[in-house]
């Protein structure tokens, strides 16, 4: 038996090593905890309702996120009631081999909580016990066993889960009573060497609490990955990839795909925002394409440019700032800039290379989709994006610093053109 079970462990192994997987497969459980043994038991011999003492180890794999097997070993000792029964000892060891049923995944735990997890188990195995003391000359009992239980999760981190373990096992030809002062036999021999070979079940039960550690280089285990829409048919595939093709048209060659083009028929060059529209950032009716100083209203006649009144510059960009008009936009899970938005990028650094005593907070954002600790990585990713954009463009990086601030809940989340305002970088001015 034990042979087999490594063959199959081994075959595991190699599968994981080829399968290009999306989540982990692999954990390491540790418990430790109570036991009690229900019976039989010598008449007059009684446990403790928890006996503290057992500890277990086990290694699992998941072939998918609902389904997998593990190996584990159970070590502890039973004893008795303190003051209640006669003295007795019994060590002992289980070793079994189980199927693992993901409940968690299975009843939709997602649907109310991405931290809470239950696993059920069942296999089959072998066991030893010792005793210590016994009135019998025994020598150890050798059995096989069924063992069944649940395990509740509660995830901590993508790598570690705190554990509770409830778990029943029956002994199967179990040659002798739980403390070894009796044959487990409905009859008793006169002479206590004489073994009666008539040897019942065993049935004694664990609780447990522990920690399960999470293998692989994947972001999430098996545990608590959830698996994408069921796959479209090929017809409804090519149907959407056509349609795909037509949405992401851009006509006007302004970066903005025709779907969300508000005006699809910009001139070649004109700056836009995220909705396709030609910007005025100063309101001064020239369009910033067009505009000598688009950030400084002045008449056409001066290109767009003051001709008297002097202006500081720099409350013109914090104005330009606060009203969106250079920002840096993402795409939707991405921290690649919008190539529309490389011009705000390029203002930002033409205008601290001309300021040098200015610094500047590069504060990245993203929308309310996905896990909350993924969008306060993404919203990091795409601080530090721009921030590379600046140093690449000749800043000093001494004079910036980024931050990610994770969701932007600002916004209506059922809107799509909200959401994608929200996948910005924006810039503050440090005093």
């Amino acid at each position: 038996m034990r042979k087999l079970f490594f063959i199959l462990i081994a075959t595991m192994v190699i599968q994981d090593s080829i399968a290009q997987d999306s989540f982990n497969r692999w954990s390491i459980e540790t418990n430790f905890g109570f036991n009690k043994p229900m019976g039989p038991l010598t008449p007059g011999y009684l446990s403790p309702t928890l006996n503290v003492g057992h500890l277990d180890v086990g290694l699992r794999y998941m072939f998918n996120e609902k389904f997998g097997i593990k190996g584990d070993a159970g070590f502890g000792s039973f004893s008795e009631a303190n003051g209640v029964s006669p003295v007795f000892t019994t060590n002992y060891i289980r070793v079994n081999a189980q199927g693992v049923l993901n409940l968690g995944r299975v009843l939709n735990f997602e649907s109310f909580s991405r931290r809470l997890g239950l696993l059920g188990h069942m296999g089959a195995g072998f066991g030893r016990m010792s005793f210590e003391e016994t009135i019998l000359n025994t020598q150890p009992d050798f059995h096989y066993n069924i063992i069944t239980g649940a395990t509740a999760q509660f995830k901590i981190s993508e790598r570690v889960a705190l554990t509770s373990d409830l778990s029943v096992i029956i002994n199967g030809r179990q040659t002798y009573t739980f403390d070894g002062n009796q044959y487990n036999a409905p009859f008793q021999p006169s002479d206590p060497t004489q073994n009666p070979f008539v040897h019942a079940t065993g049935t004694w039960w664990t609780g447990t609490i522990g920690l399960n550690f999470y293998l692989g280089k994947q972001e999430q285990h098996a545990d608590w990955y959830i698996a994408a829409d069921k796959y479209a048919t090929k017809d409804e595939l090519n149907s959407q990839i056509n349609e795909l093709k037509d949405m992401l048209k851009d006509s006007d060659g302004d970066w903005v795909p025709d779907y969300l083009d508000a005006e699809p028929n910009t001139p070649i060059g004109a700056r836009v925002n995220a909705r396709g529209t030609t910007l005025d950032s100063d309101n001064d009716g020239i369009s910033d394409h067009e505009d000598d100083c688009p950030f400084l209203p002045g008449p056409s006649a001066n290109g767009g440019c003051p001709i008297e009144e002097i202006v500081e510059q720099i409350d013109f960009l914090n104005k330009a700032i606060e009203d969106g008009y250079v920002n840096v936009y993402f795409p939707f899970d991405s921290d690649i800039p919008q190539k529309y938005s490389l011009s705000a990028a390029q203002y930002v650094a033409n205008f601290l290379n001309k300021n040098q005593q200015i610094k500047l907070d590069i504060q990245g954002y993203a929308d309310e989709l996905g896990p909350e600790d993924y969008n306060q990585k993404l919203s990091e990713k795409r601080a530090k994006a721009a921030y590379d954009l600046l140093v690449a463009a000749g800043v000093d990086a001494s004079r910036l610093s980024y931050r990610g601030f994770g969701e932007d809940t600002s916004v209506d989340p059922s809107s799509e053109d909200a959401r994608q305002m929200t996948r910005r970088v924006s810039f503050v001015i440090k005093d």
